[in-house]
């Protein structure tokens, strides 16, 4: 018997459907929300961003880091 891989429904983009056309790197909360516990940034996949707004969230998260405004690790 084959076993049908179920896919899960499409995610969106969170910065097209609230039309936020620019990341700031000063909203750390904002940044949070696409990083997990160990402070990684989340994939494309996990979070539905597009691949555009993927580049500005990671930019941001970086230069955010380097700023630091937010952590590189959690201890």
């Amino acid at each position: 018997m084959n076993q049908q891989q179920i896919q899960a429904p499409k995610k969106s983009c969170y910065f097209c459907s609230n039309n936020i056309d620019a990341v700031d790197y000063k909203d750390t909360l904002l940044m949070r929300k696409f990083m997990n516990s160990q402070a990684k940034i989340v994939p494309p996949r996990r979070t539905g961003n597009c691949a555009r707004h993927q580049r500005m969230v990671t930019r941001s998260i970086k230069r955010a880091r380097a700023m630091a405004l937010l952590s590189y690790t959690i201890k």
